[in-house]
């Protein structure tokens, strides 16, 4: 019995270990972020955010919409346990089962995150920016708030505008990559109103109304942004290493200014100065005004 249950442990090991090489390799800025919780609380974030890495990489690795419900589907299955022998098999779901249980996550919030996925699979455009909105607060928010609650965060409220933020600045950031790979991603009713034509965007020909396009998600970004900034100013003191990633937000909106009239061109924040903004950060605990 004592043999098995160190075989378990074991493989658990593993599962946590496998979740923070997953995160430490595609998302950077999360990965830092981590290392500012507790020591006990790591683990349990690390299998959030590699959780999240598999949903966001199911339409890159997926040829149809229904390969991708399939695969959301069994994700959604994992998190309520109806898969026990294919979980144990998959590192990522069975370090993700340990955290719902161990802190007692509310699984609709997962559905949540599964639902948005399902909602936008094989469909790169949004209808309007509510609806971008909407979807960012579904995906980087609940993130965020999960990551809160694993760190038993009083107050949540700052989840909502941070993780809306970080997800219009993803578009932004991906915006032209999109575009080569044959993708729209800005929201319609922002294309009609500046009157962008998606075969502009798709030709990476730069238009004034491009730019006055991204610029009105760059508005709508800061917006957000500030209101975030305010709550976890008033609400974020508990939990530092959850809100943590939305601090980089003004180093990618600063970025994407300096090329504003080359929509096409692909600003890099240098790694250094994300990590020192991070690091800055969680010393003053509140994220940077955007200057």
């Amino acid at each position: 019995m004592l043999h098995s249950m160190h075989g378990m442990l074991y493989s658990m090991h593993d599962a946590f270990a496998h979740c923070e090489a997953l995160v430490h390799s595609a998302d950077k800025d999360r990965y830092l972020s981590t290392l500012f919780a507790p020591a006990e609380h790591r683990g349990a974030l690390y299998a959030l955010y590699a959780f999240h890495l598999e949903l966001s990489r199911i339409p890159d690795v997926v040829t149809e919409p229904l390969a991708g419900e399939v695969r959301l589907q069994w994700w959604s299955e994992a998190v309520y346990e109806q898969r026990p022998e294919e979980m144990r098999g998959h590192p990522v779901a069975n370090a993700l089962s340990e955290v719902i249980e161990q802190y007692r996550l509310p699984r609709r919030l997962f559905d949540e995150l599964i639902e948005a996925r399902r909602t936008h699979l094989g469909r790169e455009l949004f209808g309007s920016v509510d609806e971008l909105e909407r979807y960012a607060r579904s995906t980087s928010s609940t993130l965020m708030e999960l990551a809160a609650r694993v760190m038993g965060a009083a107050a949540l409220d700052y989840a909502g505008p941070a993780g809306i933020s970080m997800g219009i600045v993803s578009l932004l950031r991906n915006f032209a990559s999109d575009a080569v790979r044959g993708r729209v991603t800005a929201p319609a009713d922002l294309m009609l109103q500046t009157s962008v034509l998606p075969q502009d965007i798709l030709a990476g020909r730069t238009t004034m109304q491009i730019v006055v396009l991204l610029k009105s998600l760059r508005d709508i970004a800061i917006r957000h942004y500030e209101e975030a900034r305010v709550l976890i100013e008033r609400d974020g003191h508990d939990a530092v290493a959850a809100w943590l990633p939305v601090a980089t937000v003004p180093l990618d909106l600063r970025a994407l200014s300096r090329v504003a009239n080359k929509p096409f061109a692909m600003p890099e924040v240098p790694p250094w100065r994300r990590q020192w903004t991070l690091w800055r950060a969680a010393r003053t605990g509140y994220p940077p005004a955007i200057r």
